[in-house]
């Protein structure tokens, strides 16, 4: 059995009864259950329907997701996040470079790595060249003036955790801003890169080695493993091309608002919702939240 998930932006709930309606008829669904007015509703189906990715695609243009998942194991034990462009609206390597006035250089590189056009190693290293003797200070400006979180992070965190659930922060960014990140939101832990710092200014360098793909799939191993629990326990969530390993892995791999090749290999692809749709599709009702 598969459970059928339809929902909106939360910013501007448009699910209509109608567009459930029509397609829980189309595919034989039994009744249609409302996890939120207006903003997310389920129902249940037999088998993947041939035709999934073809509606999928037609309501794009209605600003719907939609998202068909196996019945069982729905609630995850565990949240694997990405942090840029995931759990914050920025990617601070780009705010930084702003800052230092070269960020429209930095956001091609930081473009093009996400998308998977780019070694990323290769690319970090670059732009983080491009920051060298940038005062330490402004690390702390950025975060005080430029970063705010994705909408429905703090819900999906009080609610997994409140229902037992563990959760780590894994990012190519840097910890002077996952540190923030993960104390705010509720992470359990964090890892990032390390900016190095000379005197009281960026060096220019990061400190090695350099967290990426397989490193963010490592992180996944190693905490399943810690805690005892199996990759299917698991809920990651993305954006970017070294977001795919980990995406792979997981139970349950979510592409969020993601570059048009990282969602075209993801099960998952949330273009609409907000982080709350990690919660719908667990099967959480709006009034369930933390």
């Amino acid at each position: 059995m598969y459970i059928v998930t339809l929902l909106t932006s939360p910013a501007n709930p448009s699910l209509s009864r109608e567009a459930v309606e029509a397609l829980r008829n189309a595919w034989g669904g039994g009744d249609a259950q409302w996890l939120a007015t207006g903003e997310a509703a389920e129902f249940m189906i037999g088998e993947k329907p041939a035709n999934q990715w073809d509606v999928w695609s037609a309501l794009q243009s209605e600003g719907i997701d939609l998202i068909v998942l196996p019945k069982d194991a729905r609630k995850k034990k565990m949240l694997l996040a990405d942090m840029d462009s995931t759990m914050i609206q920025q990617e601070c390597i780009d705010e930084l470079a702003d800052v230092a006035g070269v960020g429209a250089r930095v956001k091609d590189i930081t473009a093009r790595a996400m998308n998977g056009e780019l070694d990323f190693d290769g690319a970090l290293k670059e732009r983080v060249g491009l920051l060298k003797d940038l005062p330490e200070s402004v690390i702390q400006e950025v975060i005080d003036t430029r970063i705010t979180f994705m909408p429905g992070g703090k819900e999906l965190l009080a609610t997994m955790k409140r229902d037992g659930a563990y959760a780590a922060l894994v990012s190519g960014g840097f910890t002077a801003f996952t540190g923030h990140v993960a104390a705010t939101l509720g992470f359990d832990e964090n890892r990032a890169n390390t900016l190095n710092v000379a005197d009281g200014k960026l060096s220019g360098t990061v400190g090695m080695p350099i967290l990426g793909r397989e490193a963010k799939v490592q992180a996944l191993k190693d905490i399943t493993a810690r805690l005892g629990l199996s990759h299917d326990d698991v809920m990651a969530v993305g954006d970017g091309a070294n977001d795919l390993g980990m995406l792979g892995l997981a139970g349950a791999g979510v592409a969020l608002h993601a570059k048009p090749s990282v969602a075209a290999e993801c099960d998952i692809r949330i273009n609409h919702g907000d982080l709350t749709a990690l919660l719908y599709i667990q099967g959480y009702a709006k009034s369930e939240f933390a």
